[in-house]
């Protein structure tokens, strides 16, 4: 047992070894130290460019995964190339799947204003074209060139016809036909006048006639088709003339770009093949026009030209380096892309401009960092994840288009390809889960990053510190922190991380305070953050979490919750347990006390009677009972009856950190030697005696400390915690200044003798050769106190049991 001096309670940070005076003077890159394994990881996956080279970052959580390895992943993607941009164009021959184009970085916007520069160019060529004289005077050629030859077929209708003295006029409604007597058609009521014979050799003429009109008439349709063929060529010839050096130009500015000359060239054919709709188009004023751009104008209406959109899916910055798409939440279609519908004469009808990327289009050529738990709650998002990672094509498409209420036009867009190296994180036990369940998950993640929730408080850890600070003082723009302020932040950090030479990497928790910090030095104008500043977003951070602290401790101080810190009483030792609220822990006494009596061996668990205890509890009583019966029992039955309980504990009880606290008190009720309650003991046992080390030992310390400063500090109270515990305390300034003062103590033990001789002040004696403890020492007392209730139990003919056992 040895009393910590107040040195030991605190590691400090000395802001004048820092090697900075703000974090202005800080390299913001630099940091990855603290997770060498997880940089390691990277740097393996992104080596090697094979299908299945992912990562799979596990840790616990709070340690910042996604932070540490957005920020990573940023700064090595800046070293490399940008990937091309992606584009979807109209299919002139297949409209239902839309063609998949990429195209040299950042000029995917250029492509778009390309075409419809072309296109509002050849709404204008058309329309001068074909308003101009030439024009009409081609057009007026042409006709009256086949009129003359109809009118030439017409006159020899009408010769053959007057032969055989039949009148013949064409009109809207059909051929009419009349008798010529003495050259001159007959009329309806002439016709009667005429002789049987005169009117016989009409009808026999008129249907010899009848062969020779329709001849006549499929060489006036021929004609008109020679006209029309011969007009559509001339449009065609026009048009091209028109708009072919528009397309021309284009092709030559986009030749050396895969498969974007073709398409130019089809859209050309296709606008002279829809001439009419197009020339129809122009004509109209250009304020009654519908827009290029869009899906429909304010009427309605949907633009005849809006198939030669081109829809920019993805385009980068040549200059920014390879994406990095951090998905933090969202739907299937957020990270699949999706096809978006409107409305259109009761239907939902789509086409290729309205297909969306997703993140995996965005991400394409780049990283992709997604958390695994948002991934395998997302219907259908796992699957598809997998099936882009084997094929390395991302398809677009809407899950539910079978399932609309109304019919939709249905587009299958050309798959994209998207290599990208996906970083997915998770749980290491939700990584194992996954490995056991999915065969796919070792050959698609063949990379796993393991975060450490802690680093070593060196000069590296210090230096990453350091950059982190610098990198979100940046980020969020306030004021840089002095080497104190850091230096302050160190410390928490190893209040984090529960250890004197270790800090947190528990970054997203820092960033906070980092940045309530900043915002308190902003608002007073400081031109830079202090110590105080940190200090003060500490203090009002506790103060935002403290209550139900502060409601347990004033009813322990109005009495209502029984804790002694001072006198002495038999069977009663003051443990120490920690409340976890999520967001703050404080610890706080508790009363541990013990019965004993004569009986058959049974040590029993209140708490574990009640139900109230866990299996973690439970065995430290097992372990308790055991020590028990090693020390005490080796000839001797045990022939008692004890029960130990966390007195006024009406919630769960887990853990066996009070375990030192439940033995202390039980061999105080069998020596019948007084505890003192000025100190509190914390600490778990093992079968042979030795205590053990305990989470939450600063909590534990700072609780019961700051009760008894709400008694009064008699200058003799303390904690008894375990000698392996030393290396976690990081205690609060007040506790470390009030043991430097002698007002309040700590100490170490590592045995439960050192806690006995330091609780009861009676010595705790050692066996003789025999084995036996000398009787006035504490064990000579629990051992007499153990054979005198075996002597009862033969004494009342009630055979004790031979080893105890927990109730």
């Amino acid at each position: 047992m040895i009393a910590v001096d107040a040195e030991r309670l605190r590691h400090v940070a000395d802001p004048a070894e820092l090697p900075f005076a703000t974090t202005a003077e800080v390299d913001a890159a630099n940091g990855m130290s603290a997770q060498q394994r997880v940089a390691d990881a990277l740097d393996l996956a992104l080596a090697i460019e094979t299908t299945g080279y992912n990562v799979f970052a596990t840790g616990p959580a709070g340690a910042g995964k996604l932070l540490v390895l957005e920020q990573e992943l940023r700064r090595r993607a800046a070293a490399r190339t940008a990937p091309p941009d992606r584009v979807y164009l109209f299919d002139f021959e297949n409209p239902a799947r839309p063609a998949a184009l990429a195209l040299p970085t950042g000029r995917g916007p250029e492509l778009a204003r390309d075409v419809a520069a072309l296109v509002e160019e050849a709404r204008s060529g058309i329309r001068a074209a074909f308003e101009s004289d030439s024009y009409r005077r081609r057009h007026g050629e042409v006709h009256e060139r086949l009129e003359g030859r109809r009118q030439k077929v017409l006159a020899e209708l009408q010769a053959k016809a007057r032969e055989r003295e039949v009148a013949l006029e064409l009109t809207p409604a059909g051929v009419m036909s009349s008798p010529l007597v003495d050259g001159r058609p007959v009329d309806a009521a002439g016709f009667e006048q005429l002789t049987p014979e005169q009117q016989a050799k009409y009808h026999e003429s008129v249907t010899k006639l009848e062969t020779i009109l329709a001849a006549t008439f499929a060489r006036l349709r021929a004609l008109e088709r020679e006209e029309r063929d011969e007009h559509r060529k001339l449009d065609r010839e026009v048009a091209l003339f028109a708009i072919g050096h528009l397309v021309e130009e284009a092709t030559g500015r986009w030749q050396d770009v895969e498969r974007v000359g073709d398409w130019l060239a089809a859209l050309c054919d296709d606008l002279v093949e829809h001439l009419p709709l197009l020339r129809r188009d122009a004509a109209e004023p250009a304020e009654q026009r519908p827009p290029a751009a869009g899906r429909e104008d304010g009427a309605g209406r949907r633009s005849p030209l809006s198939r030669y959109e081109v829809n920019v899916l993805v385009t980068h910055d040549p200059e920014a380096g390879a994406p990095v798409i951090a998905v933090y939440g969202g739907s299937y279609h957020d990270l699949f892309g999706r096809i978006e519908y409107w409305n259109e004469l009761g239907a939902a009808v789509t086409d290729h401009r309205h297909i969306r990327a997703g993140a995996v289009h965005r991400a394409a050529g780049g990283y992709l960092l997604l958390r695994a738990e948002e991934v395998l709650t997302t219907p259908f998002a796992w699957a598809r994840l997998k099936e882009l990672l084997r094929t390395g094509q991302a398809r677009i498409e809407n899950l539910g288009t079978q399932y609309m209420l109304f019919p939709s036009a249905s587009l299958d867009p050309e798959p994209i390809d998207a290599p990208l190296t996906v970083v997915m994180t998770g749980s290491s036990q939700l990584y194992r889960v996954l490995c056991e369940v999915d065969e796919d998950v070792r050959r698609l993640f063949k990379v796993r990053a393991d975060f450490d929730a802690e680093m070593a408080w060196d000069a590296s850890g210090v230096a990453a510190y350091a950059a982190f600070v610098a990198r979100q003082v940046r980020e969020l723009e306030l004021p840089a922190f002095d080497a104190a302020a850091v230096a302050r932040l160190v410390e928490h950090g190893a209040r984090l991380a529960e250890h004197r030479q270790r800090l947190s990497t528990r970054f997203p928790e820092l960033a906070d305070l980092i940045a309530e910090a900043g915002r308190r030095a902003s608002a007073e104008d400081a031109a830079t953050v202090g110590a105080t500043h940190v200090d003060d977003a500490l203090r009002a951070r506790r103060r935002q979490s403290d209550l139900p602290e502060q409601r347990l401790r004033e009813l322990t101080l109005e009495g209502a919750l029984r804790a002694d810190v001072t006198g002495t009483v038999t069977g009663q030792v003051n443990g120490l347990a920690v409340a976890d609220l999520g967001d703050h822990r404080f610890g706080h006494p508790v009363r541990v006390t013990a019965t004993v009596g004569p009986g058959q061996g049974r040590v029993i668990d209140i708490d574990r009677e009640a139900e109230l205890s866990g299996p973690i509890h439970t065995k430290g009583i097992l372990i308790l009972a055991g020590l028990l019966r090693e020390r005490y029992c080796r000839e001797t039955p045990l022939a008692l009856h004890a029960s130990i309980v966390f007195e006024q504990s009406y919630g769960g009880v887990e853990g066996d950190s009070a375990s030192a606290a439940e033995l202390l008190a039980l061999l105080s009720a069998l020596a019948e030697v007084p505890v003192a309650q000025r100190i509190a003991v914390t600490g778990s046992i093992d079968q042979h005696g030795a205590i053990q080390a305990v989470g939450g030992v600063n909590e534990k310390i700072e609780g019961f400390f700051a009760l008894c400063r709400e008694r009064g500090l008699t200058g003799d109270q303390g904690v008894a915690i375990p000698a392996t515990n030393l290396p976690n305390l990081m205690l609060a300034r007040d506790v470390v200044e009030a043991v430097a003062d002698g007002r309040f103590h700590v100490w170490a033990i590592s045995t439960v003798d050192d806690a006995l001789q330091l609780l009861t002040g009676v010595p705790t004696g050692a066996p003789g050769a025999d084995g036996a403890y000398p009787e006035a020492s504490l064990h000579g007392r629990v051992h007499a106190r153990i054979a005198a209730f075996a002597a009862l139990a033969r004494d009342f003919g009630q055979p004790a049991r031979p080893e105890p056992t927990l109730s």
